[in-house]
């Protein structure tokens, strides 16, 4: 059964007035008294009970993740199961919950913020996907709700963030790949809309220049495995395809990777291959994939941990910045081939 406030006070010999102020920390009643009233609730094991406190304090005790992707995504990337993982466990130590909710339709995501602040759900947003010159800032400011998010916006932002230092993780990518003789080193990019896409191609372009190459073999997708194949089936077919292709996430590079040998290529006898994130499951493909290795769940983490902390003290919270990705070297990524390479034919 519930242990109630009642029950306490009645174990304890004093009122619920008494007891309230207590357990919520109130002047009221002697230190002798607060002190006898803690040990009875820890020994009848009393928790508070949060929608009752929400109602008295006009908090939800929750945070909202409006996630604007197809949800299908949710299950084949390993990024978000393993960030809301992070989250969730933050979240439990302070006895908090997460409000998840997917938006795909025009106008979905908005409505989806906006449904939530009025339902008086969540006291706070984590904002994953910034985009360039971000509308949900400006949104955040008009629902009067804090936020976090995920890397620095490239407009005006009150709001922490939790970032990591991208460019260094392609920048090594692209390094070990010239090591390796290569110099038509491709890059498949996310959605260029996501400040990550930009900055991970910015870093590849960066690289290659600094080399004296020119950063001329990039093809757009969308972070999926369907977008890998496309965009990695477009940079076979050119005249002058690359050798190797440094992807930006671990699903469309094993996408990638799968579709080069069935067109009849080695990896990496004909093609070196790069990703990022460092999923589970790479280390298990054949042949396993080199990768930048990140922690999704540290982002989780780190996320909640600076969103409670504005919750609790608005003034004065900083950003938190996250170690940078680091390069991990397996099977997928060998010498530039001898002889020249053909452009793959239109199957």
């Amino acid at each position: 059964m519930t242990v109630t406030i009642n029950d306490v006070a009645q174990a304890a010999g004093v009122s619920k007035g008494a007891v309230s102020y207590a357990l919520n920390g109130q002047p009221g009643v002697s230190q002798e008294t607060r002190d006898r009233i803690l040990r009875v609730a820890k020994e009848l094991g009393w928790t508070p009970n949060l929608r009752a406190k929400g109602l008295s304090s006009s908090k939800a005790y929750a945070l909202g993740l409006v996630v604007a992707r197809d949800p299908l995504l949710l299950g084949t990337d390993p990024f978000f199961p393993a960030f809301i993982a992070g989250i969730e466990t933050a979240l439990a130590e302070h006895e908090y919950a997460l409000v998840l909710s997917v938006a795909t339709a025009p106008g979905a995501e908005e409505r989806c913020y906006r449904k939530l602040v009025d339902n008086g759900r969540v006291d706070g947003f984590i904002l994953t996907d910034v985009r360039h010159d971000d509308s949900r800032i400006a949104l955040m400011l008009e629902l009067k709700l804090p936020a976090v998010t995920l890397n620095r916006p490239d407009a005006a932002s009150p709001f922490p963030a939790v970032s990591v230092e991208e460019s260094e993780g392609i920048v090594a990518a692209v390094e070990h790949l010239m090591e390796l003789g290569h110099s038509r080193i491709a890059h498949v990019g996310g959605a260029q809309e996501y400040i990550h896409g930009r900055s991970r191609r910015q870093a590849w372009e960066d690289a290659l220049r600094g080399a004296g190459l020119q950063p001329d073999l990039f093809a757009a997708a969308d972070f999926t495995a369907a977008g890998g194949v496309a965009a990695t089936a477009d940079l076979l077919r050119r005249p002058d395809r690359p050798t190797a292709i440094v992807y930006a996430n671990d699903l469309m590079a094993t996408a990638g990777q799968s579709y080069a040998q069935s067109m009849g290529l080695s990896v990496p006898g004909d093609l070196s291959i790069t990703g990022y994130d460092n999923a589970e499951f790479t280390k298990y493909l054949n042949p396993p994939l080199t990768t930048l290795a990140t922690d999704p769940m540290l982002w989780g983490r780190a996320s909640a941990q600076l969103m409670l902390n504005q919750l609790a003290a608005p003034r004065g919270v900083e950003d938190i910045t996250l170690p940078s990705p680091r390069l991990i070297v397996r099977a997928s990524t060998g010498p530039v081939p001898a002889t020249p390479t053909e452009p793959l034919r239109s199957s």
